[in-house]
């Protein structure tokens, strides 16, 4: 069966890579061309009809012509380019390109492209993928190409070059929207250049390698007035902002092991000969947690992509300036980033958002128990989940033990039949919301 499975893989790898071809070499006239061809090609069955056969040699003789002409292209040409280093999901963005001309010819009508990496996955996430969508949509020896197969990561508009002399150089603005979170990598730039006439493009390709950190897309907020209360932070303000110096300074005291070297107080230790370190004042400050369900039954797919934006979204939002903002969340490992309070800046907390992935080799517990040991340190617990089953029900119920504040999250691909029950927060709806594919940003102004 797999051996099957294998040669429908081929067929998919091989019709893809035509198509990309296709889009890539013929012009919108060539499509013309082409789809009279096909036509002259079918009706010419009928042998009373000459002029079909002679519009069909007409037509091969003209596509032949041009992609011949195609072959005969060599130019030799330097591209550089000037990158952000960041981008957001749909946001289109522009980067500077400079092409410069070493031949000794003038060169017309070139096209730049910029070279994507090949979204298509490899044979085993293919089939898993399969083998998703049948289970959800239709039996698996009817699909044909999975629909949740991953696209490209962005979207590049072609750029007319002018006329490009000898030894010069031309600079153009092109421009990209990147469609997914993640490193967008450019393999290079690729320029075009039609035949004669007009039909068939020869493409010659200047390697140019190139990275852009892809941001997840973010939605507007309403103000936000998350309940809980002030916490005690062992360390203060010092502790808070990670940095060796605090305006709270309290006193100075004798070095105790495990004190760190930042605070050592070297004009003191040179006096009296042994070493001193400076005390801070401990501090009672907002805390916030955001949680961020990384588990999933199946391919998530939008719906995970959508979670993650919900999550970029509360990052950019609540303000840090005299908080702190725990992302937390588990992929290979469980992780805790911390920000605000000069620790770090929203800034940053996109960036690790910008390469979560969905988690497969560890189960849910492994987030309750992360959050559960970091709950006595929060003020209020924001939990963004993809699913509202009985072992998140049961994380709800125990983290509202300890007494922290819950903001619950429910993300679903469509809307339900009947409304969630809140389960544990059956007594506090307002602090319960179930958030549907397509209406996002609406549910997200109800908060």
């Amino acid at each position: 069966m797999t051996w099957i499975w294998r040669q429908i893989y081929r067929q998919y790898r091989l019709f893809s890579g035509a198509q990309f071809t296709a889009l890539r070499r013929l012009t919108p006239a060539g499509w013309l061309v082409l789809v009279c061809l096909g036509y002259s090609l079918i009706v010419g069955f009928n042998l009373e009809n000459t002029v079909t056969y002679q519009a069909f040699a007409l037509l091969l003789f003209l596509g032949g012509s041009a992609m011949l002409a195609a072959f005969f292209f060599r130019a030799k040409i330097s591209v550089t380019r000037s990158l952000p280093r960041f981008g957001t999901v749909d946001r289109p963005l522009r980067c500077q390109v400079t092409v410069k001309n070493l031949t000794t010819k003038t060169l017309f009508d070139l096209v730049l492209l910029e070279d994507l990496p090949d979204p298509r996955p490899l044979f085993p996430e293919w089939l898993a993928l399969k083998r998703a969508e049948a289970q959800t949509f239709r039996p698996f020896w009817l699909s044909g190409r999975p629909k949740n197969l991953p696209g490209p990561m962005a979207r590049v508009r072609e750029t007319l070059l002018p006329p490009l002399p000898p030894g010069r150089e031309v600079e153009a603005l092109v421009e990209i929207t990147p469609l997914r979170r993640g490193i967008l990598n450019l393999t290079g730039s690729t320029l075009a250049r039609p035949d004669p006439f007009g039909l068939f493009r020869a493409l010659l390709h200047v390697p140019q390698p190139g990275k852009i950190l892809v941001l997840p897309r973010r939605y507007p907020l309403p103000p936000l007035a998350l309940p809980g209360s002030l916490k005690y932070q062992a360390g203060g303000v010092a502790l808070a902002a990670n940095v060796g110096q605090s305006d709270e300074f309290v006193s100075l005291r004798d070095y105790r092991r495990g004190d760190p070297i930042r605070h050592i107080h070297w004009r003191s230790w040179a006096r009296t000969g042994k070493p001193i370190v400076k005390e801070f004042e401990d501090e009672f400050f907002v805390r916030h947690a955001l949680v961020l369900d990384t588990f999933s039954p199946g391919p998530a797919g939008e719906l995970f992509e959508e979670a993650v934006s919900v999550a970029a979204s509360f990052a950019c939002t609540i303000q840090t300036q005299e908080s702190l903002l725990d992302l937390l969340f588990v992929g290979a490992e469980a992780y805790c980033f911390t920000a605000g309070r000069g620790l770090a800046h929203a800034d940053q907390m996109l960036e690790i958002l910008a390469s979560v992935r969905l988690c497969t080799g560890r189960t849910l517990s492994d987030l309750e128990h992360l959050v559960l040991n970091h709950a006595t340190l929060v003020s209020n617990c924001i939990c963004i989940f993809l699913a509202w089953d009985e072992p998140r029900r049961r994380f709800v119920e125990k983290l509202r033990d300890t007494g922290v504040p819950v903001l619950v999250l429910v993300l679903l691909a469509e809307a339900p039949v009947r409304p969630l029950d809140p389960g544990p927060l059956r007594s506090e709806p307002q602090s319960f919301h179930t958030l549907v594919l397509g209406g996002l940003e609406a549910g997200l102004q109800k908060l």
